[in-house]
């Protein structure tokens, strides 16, 4: 593996300095992009290149941008029914809606086809139009594993492989999937990795797959974003509902999303809020994914205004109107926190984070403002004024040192969050 770098971008770069063809160049104007953001700058000029590599990055700072331009200005002219030529593999349905919408907005004035494979969609829908052919494949592993299983997706043409969210995918057991579809791609390809976070996992999975890969880092200094505020309620737990109420009415947010550990507490919080709010809605892993994609769609166009959910939007999805993020749970693993909170402040817009935080989950305060090496401030609101101080650990152990639970055994981990989402 190559030594990582920090951000190459020293000075501010137009698009129309990355060697972009005048086509992109268009398509860009007419999406509204002015100018790269660091992660942009500085990927795509390596990917266009033809070199592997691993970038990494939070979302809402453009990388998905920052992958589909190079696939874009490297696709090669085929006709119909021809098998496709790039393949971008991503953890959730909604983030595969997510990258083939933006690739379909960034191929303004081209002939290009991509297509999103995920389950919960009838696949003989699927079938026909690879049959008719397509250029970029969008998809779960899962899904795109069961496509070649059934030899209706022919990988032997691809020149483009990305892999998007890659420690979110290893986390949630698709590194089996992942390898048996890398497998399947021909040798001679560009791969791109891009993860929030490079654990060893991703670090293995770069090195057996990928073509000595230049690394590149666009993280922050520190993990949370600069823009966002971040407060904590201590509040008993009879009293969390009734806070959530309070702190909604204080802030009238534009939009929100109020994340919850469970499905079953999804439901129950969403079917609560709606007594007591317009435009509430929930999305969790229980839900028909055409109840998935119309909620998502709605949320997106500012027709829900509160969303409750489950850590299966934690990740990967670019809503710029939302201005607050409660945590209504604590999250079980502090990287989720860092990704829930990842879903305001986008694009270096302003955010605002509460975190509900009851008398004995001290330590889990402690070792998310470890993770993020920021402390989060006390919030109060009249009438639910906290009784004391939560009962915060040392604080002397390295941020992922003590896990906010007990260690799972192997797997075991995966199939929790599998039954949270």
């Amino acid at each position: 593996m190559a030594n990582r770098s920090p951000n190459p971008i020293a000075k501010e770069t137009q698009f129309d300095e990355l060697g972009l063809s005048d086509c992109m160049l268009q398509a860009l104007e007419h999406v509204g992009y002015l100018e790269p953001t660091p992660v942009q700058a500085g990927l795509i000029p390596r990917a266009l290149a033809g070199v592997d590599v691993m970038g990494q990055a939070q979302t809402g700072t453009g990388k998905t941008a920052s992958f589909l331009i190079p696939i874009l200005e490297r696709l090669e002219s085929t006709g119909r029914g021809s098998p496709p030529q790039a393949i971008a593999l991503v953890p959730t349905r909604e983030l595969a809606v997510q990258v083939h919408g933006e690739a379909q907005k960034l191929a303004h004035g081209r002939r290009t086809r991509s297509l999103a494979l995920y389950g919960g969609k009838p696949i003989r829908g699927q079938i026909e139009k690879l049959e008719r052919g397509t250029d970029i494949v969008i998809g779960t592993p899962g899904r795109v594993l069961d496509h070649i299983g059934r030899q209706t997706l022919m990988l032997n043409k691809i020149r483009m492989v990305v892999l998007d969210e890659a420690d979110r995918m290893l986390d949630i057991g698709f590194r089996p999937d992942i390898e048996k579809i890398l497998r399947r791609c021909p040798k001679a390809r560009q791969t791109l990795l891009l993860s929030a976070t490079v654990p060893a996992s991703v670090e293995r999975l770069a090195r057996r797959y990928m073509n000595d890969p230049e690394s590149l880092d666009f993280s922050p200094q520190n993990v949370a974003v600069e823009t966002i505020d971040q407060y904590y309620f201590t509040v008993a737990p009879e009293k969390k509902f009734s806070l959530l109420v309070a702190l909604l009415q204080r802030e009238n947010p534009t939009q929100a999303i109020i994340f919850c550990r469970t499905k079953r507490g999804t439901e129950r919080t969403h079917h609560r809020l709606k007594k007591k709010f317009k435009s509430v809605d929930s999305i969790h892993g229980d839900l028909a994914q055409r109840v998935r994609d119309r909620v998502m769609s709605a949320f997106r166009e500012g027709k829900v205004c509160l969303l409750v959910a489950t850590d299966v939007v934690g990740r990967g999805i670019d809503v710029s109107g939302v201005s607050h993020i409660i945590n209504y749970d604590v999250p079980a693993f502090c990287d989720d926190y860092v990704h829930r909170v990842g879903r305001t402040g986008r694009m270096g817009r302003e955010g605002v984070a509460y975190t509900f935080i009851t008398p004995e989950e001290g330590p889990q305060l402690t070792r998310i403002e470890m993770r993020i090496n920021r402390l989060l401030k006390r919030d109060e609101i009249e009438g639910f004024e906290a009784t004391g101080e939560v009962s915060r650990s040392s604080g002397n152990a390295a941020p992922e040192a003590q896990p906010s639970q007990p260690k799972p055994r192997p797997g075991q981990r995966k199939r929790r969050i599998r039954r949270a989402l």
